[in-house]
């Protein structure tokens, strides 16, 4: 007996829909970019500083202190609540904050750093609990989502503890989704450590991708009661080699900045501000803003450094030279104009050269150089620069044709 017309159609219909079905949930859904982070987010996080010991007045006084300091003139807008905020799920499974750290509410609180002129970003986990105890979204991501969006969340930190044997790619891209059907933009932070090697494939699921674990306020020592964190040039050496998985939208994150923690001088910390923008890492201070010294507000406000992290070409900057603890790093710039970075990780003073050919110029170049740490102009690029750069200290120019 034959198919017939109704039965022919039908097996058309599905040799159609055949290709469609055999692609992933994470394949189908988040196929374009959402629009937001097209320069690398920058603000503040509490977690390390406070870690779970954050209140809402603490959030309140930052959001107060990055307007007195002139950090959201300098351009650091997001402030986001990491771990601990939270209370219990209600009866119908939506989240609460914690009463007693938060009295006013996690909405009334967003509404107060809105009227700064600032954004707010919260926390939460892929897994059933955060990292610190607390109610994770795993089962909850749509109604966390639209939760969120009714707070007025414009940042979510994304984690990944207590995620068993949950897939990353389906995960992020669930959450991603949910994000997506709440109505509101909502700028996706990963922090899935780089496990499942999310540069490969999360390009339009999340804004910015943790490519390592935990940072650890050290320049170049481990700490081995947090063996699972580790210092500046560590996550330095791991983060460098995936710069061409960056771009307007989709950035490799490092992790936050421990500028101004106590952990490093500030030599130590001005490289690594320094080597944080040249990867066009997001600049996410995790210090105590309304406390912090002269010395670490000079760092995180010095408005050159902060405009290479923050160029519109979104190309991270990387390696192009080493010889043994001294290194030269380069980083194309809108207009042609290129920022270097002469890194010195040994304990003694380094004399640094780089050359056009690192610059990727021709070798009789002329351009106009500027000094990003003394504020001032450096004469003339006339086919090489060389410097002497102090113990785990960095030297950082523009070089502008």
């Amino acid at each position: 007996m034959g198919l017939g017309r109704i039965g022919a159609a039908l097996l058309a219909l599905f040799a159609m829909c055949t290709p469609a079905l055999a692609e992933t949930t994470q394949e189908v859904v988040n196929k374009a970019p959402n629009g937001l982070a097209l320069t690398p987010p920058m603000g503040w996080n509490s977690w390390n500083k406070f870690a779970c010991n954050i209140t809402e007045q603490t959030v309140r006084d930052t959001a107060d202190s990055m307007i007195s300091s002139g950090m959201r003139d300098a351009g650091y807008e997001y402030v986001v609540i990491d771990d601990c905020w939270h209370g219990q799920r209600d009866a119908n499974g939506f989240i609460t904050a914690d009463a007693q750290k938060f009295p006013s509410g996690i909405k009334a609180l967003a509404d107060y750093i809105h009227s700064k002129g600032l954004k707010f970003g919260i926390y939460s986990d892929a897994g059933r609990l955060t990292c610190g105890g607390r109610p994770g979204s795993q089962g909850h991501e749509y109604q966390d989502a639209l939760t969120y969006a009714r707070w007025g969340v414009d940042y979510l930190k994304y984690d990944w503890c207590s995620t068993g044997d949950r897939n990353a790619q389906e995960a992020y891209a669930l959450m991603a989704d949910a994000l997506r059907s709440s109505g509101r933009p909502i700028v996706f932070s990963m922090c899935e450590w780089g496990t499942a090697k999310p540069w490969l494939w999360a390009k339009n699921v999340g804004n910015l991708w943790r490519t390592t674990g935990d940072i650890w306020d050290s320049f170049n020592k481990n700490d081995q009661a947090h063996s699972w964190a580790h210092p500046v040039t560590d996550i330095v050496d791991q983060n460098e080699p995936l710069w061409p998985f960056a771009g307007p939208g989709h950035w490799n994150d490092p992790d936050m900045l421990e500028v101004g923690n106590g952990g490093m001088t500030p030599a130590e910390y001005r490289a690594h501000f320094s080597l944080w923008a040249m990867m066009a890492a997001p600049l996410m201070a995790g210090n105590d803003i309304a406390h912090m010294d002269a010395s670490t507000r000079s760092i995180l406000l010095n408005k050159e450094v902060i405009a290479v992290d923050q160029d519109r070409l979104g190309v991270q900057g990387h390696r192009v030279w080493k010889q043994g603890n001294s290194e030269v790093w380069m980083k194309p710039l809108a207009g042609g104009a290129r920022a270097l970075l002469l890194f010195n990780r040994g304990e003694t003073a380094a004399t640094i050269r780089a050359t056009a050919d690192q610059l990727d110029w021709p070798s009789r170049m002329s351009a106009r150089v500027r000094d990003l740490w003394a504020h001032k102009a450096a004469g003339r690029w006339t086919g090489s620069l060389s410097t002497t750069v102090e113990p785990h200290g960095v030297a950082m120019f523009t070089v502008a044709p």
